[in-house]
């Protein structure tokens, strides 16, 4: 099925969706706030621009959403029905990017962590978090 805006259209229609300060992210760096650990957010300077990087524990951490990063098995994460092919190209050079930004991180040194959309949700955001924390700090907290 062939796209029903036109390009300008679409492309406005893409640059009004949110990519930072989304209510996943929000939830990850207040908890990581309250824990009294220090952040920076968004930072250029690193492959991918992470949504929260901790520079202390040599840490950065990205909130993927399900759907745009192509959770694997994940029920949120369906291709849409209609323009698949745009939908598939789409999504899939997502899922490369950040396979390749995450790589070179890594070979920076950094610990890379990514908090699924999914792990955020009311039943599992407290573990969610707490290992999150674990995870950045090597200890679990009282």
């Amino acid at each position: 099925m062939a796209d029903v805006l036109t390009p300008d259209q679409r492309s406005y229609n893409m640059s009004c969706i949110k990519n930072k300060n989304t209510k996943p992210e929000k939830i990850v760096r207040n908890f990581l706030f309250s824990k009294g650990l220090r952040y920076r957010k968004n930072d250029r300077r690193y492959p991918g621009h992470p949504d929260v990087v901790l520079p202390k524990y040599k840490t950065v951490v990205f909130v993927h959403g399900c759907f745009w990063h192509l959770h694997e098995n994940c029920r949120y994460a369906r291709l849409p029905k209609s323009n698949i092919d745009y939908w598939s190209k789409k999504l899939t050079k997502n899922k490369e990017r950040d396979a390749r930004e995450q790589a070179e991180l890594r070979n920076m040194g950094w610990k890379v962590i990514v908090v699924w959309e999914c792990e955020l949700k009311k039943d599992k955001r407290q573990q969610t978090l707490d290992n999150l924390y674990k995870q950045i700090t090597g200890r679990t907290f009282t």
